[in-house]
């Protein structure tokens, strides 16, 4: 019975979407290292990541559970569905923050300092489709914190390549976010929800998407620049800006039938696929 709940649970919160974030935090960690960090501090990085993340969309969840028995898109969701106990969540959200603050505590000062505002924007994110159309930004700062997160668990300091790795990737993720809200416009509009395709329409937010996702390929190339990382980090920068091209081709405001092959499949590689190029650069230097 445990065991058939916890898999119901992390099919919730889809935990095998970490490809999404977990790649970019090992980026930020490598970056930092300037090559390998300690196999401890990338454990706990990584047990950081998951705690977080997890405790993230558990949350998430719990909070949008009315709005999500509306959707049809999202009803058939454990909660909706009663599948899972708001208090069974509550439960798991709570021992993902336990592990969050246990994994920051064994890496650095810093790390715990500034623990509370990581704790807030992956709590206020949850609230912020109630009352803004720019809660995909808000998301997409969640999201930055993991690559800048791992450059402090190692340097125990935040520096300017952190910063623009985060904006790198925070603008990434507000974009296929953005993309992702399409199929959500007519339930957004019918019931005020929140949203860049509801307040502006779906045209329009696909070319805002495509504008955030411009800004993730700059700042992933001044982060090369700024690191002076060579032409095999660039090679796997321009590799990322064809892949979100190509996710673009697939979406139209007419036409969304493809869109979990662009959010899930190549957000995917392209993750995977920066933190190759970023390990490669910096073996081969």
């Amino acid at each position: 019975m445990a065991c058939r709940k916890l898999k119901i649970f992390l099919e919730m919160i889809k935990f095998e979407h970490t490809i999404f974030a977990l790649p970019f935090a090992y980026l930020g960690a490598f970056l930092a290292a300037g090559g390998r960090p300690a196999l401890a501090q990338l454990s706990w990085i990584t047990l950081a990541m998951i705690g977080a993340r997890t405790a993230a969309m558990s949350l998430n969840r719990l909070i949008d559970r009315h709005i999500d028995a509306l959707n049809p898109r999202t009803a058939g969701r454990a909660l909706p569905r009663g599948l899972l106990s708001a208090a069974e969540v509550w439960l798991y959200t709570v021992l993902s923050f336990g592990l969050l603050f246990y994994a920051a505590m064994q890496l650095n000062r810093l790390c715990v300092q500034l623990l509370p505002i990581a704790v807030f924007v992956l709590v206020i994110y949850s609230y912020t489709k109630r009352w803004t159309w720019a809660c995909h930004l808000v998301l997409g700062l969640a999201d930055a914190l993991a690559p800048v997160g791992a450059w402090v668990a190692v340097r125990a300091a935040i520096d300017l390549p952190a910063v623009v790795l985060g904006l790198g990737m925070g603008s990434w993720v507000a974009g296929f976010d953005i993309i992702y809200a399409c199929q959500d416009y007519d339930f957004d509009r019918r019931y005020g929800i929140h949203s860049i395709p509801a307040r502006f329409g779906k045209a329009r937010a696909l070319i805002i998407a495509r504008y955030l996702h411009a800004l993730a390929i700059l700042m992933l190339a001044l982060v090369g620049l700024l690191l002076h990382l060579g032409l095999i980090y660039f090679l796997g920068v321009l590799l990322a800006a064809v892949i979100l091209i190509y996710e673009h081709r697939l979406v139209s405001p007419e036409d969304l039938s493809r869109l979990n092959l662009a959010f899930l499949n190549l957000n995917g590689y392209l993750s995977v696929l920066m933190f190759v190029f970023t390990f490669l650069a910096l073996t081969w230097r």
